[in-house]
Formats: structure tokens, sequence, C-alpha cells
């Protein structure tokens, strides 16, 4: 069984003053299951300066355990980029790089921003009964994924467990 996930890894700015070259760790996504294209819901907020430069880098994980580290884990690519290139952009695709620079095969990430306006909080309650079961041995694990629209298309909001 495969899980993905991302993890945004910055140096400098929005935390407290790091050198250039000294990157931490600054959140991880959800784990993704058993997918090649994983879409992730966990969402970043960071606060956008826009005088400052903010160097982001986002790196992609295959793990097969459940320890917390990421040193025993398959590093599949990375993207380095900067939270204003992010901004202007709304939208941005690029190839994954290895550690050394060369392309990551052709995985690609796509790492969209927008600026928070509204922070009213929304509850659902939902409920299914009676669902098929889709797998071949054992019971399914159905969840839920709630998606919304915004400026650059259909967003994944929120995925149950």
């Amino acid at each position: 069984m495969r899980s993905w996930f991302c993890t945004i890894i910055t140096s400098k700015t929005w935390l407290l003053s790091v050198s250039d070259s000294q990157w931490y760790e600054a959140g991880r996504t959800e784990k993704v299951q058993n997918c090649l294209s994983p879409k992730f819901a966990h969402k970043f907020v960071i606060d956008y300066y826009f005088e400052i430069v903010q160097k982001l880098k986002f790196g992609i994980y295959d793990i097969d355990n459940k320890t917390i580290e990421l040193n025993d884990d398959d590093f599949l690519g990375e993207l380095e980029s900067t939270l204003g290139q992010v901004v202007s952009s709304k939208k941005l695709t690029r190839p994954l790089v290895l550690k050394n620079k060369k392309p990551a095969g052709k995985g690609t990430i796509t790492i969209s921003a927008e600026e928070i306006k509204d922070n009213r909080v929304v509850k659902f309650e939902v409920e299914a009964r009676k669902l098929d079961n889709k797998d071949f041995f054992g019971k399914s694990d159905p969840y839920l994924e709630l998606y919304r629209q915004t400026e650059t298309g259909w967003q994944l909001a929120h995925r149950t467990e």
C-alpha cells in the first residue's frame, strides 16, 4: 500500500529568522493512500509580505511506514519557489526535481494560492447508508470529499477519513 503526502519546508520569513541556507519544516499535508495523482485537502495559511522574499520548498514523499521521520521514506521530488511566485500566478504548475536539481521523472506539482477574505465557518452533517462494498476482500473504507469553486476551478476543500 502506498501513501503520499506533501511537506512544505521553508527558509527565512514568516516564522523566526533563519539563515538563507537553513530550511525547516513548516507543515505537512494529510497522507493520500494509493493514488498516483494525489490531491491534498490540507491548506497552509501563510502571511504574505510583498516586500520580503519568502522562499518555499515543497517535497513529495512515498510513505510505507508509520514513523514521522522522512529519512526512511522514498523522496519523489520537490519544488523550490517563492511565495511571491505562487501568489502572482495563483496556480503554479512545475515539474518535480530531485535534490541534485535533475528532473524527477515526469511528475509535476501544482500549488494554488488565494487571499483569505472570509473566515466564516460552515458545519455539515453527512450520513451515507447501504453503500456498495467495493473491496474484493474485507470491507470498503469509503470517504467523502468536499470541493469548492475558486477562480482557478474546483479545489478539494476537505476529505474525511
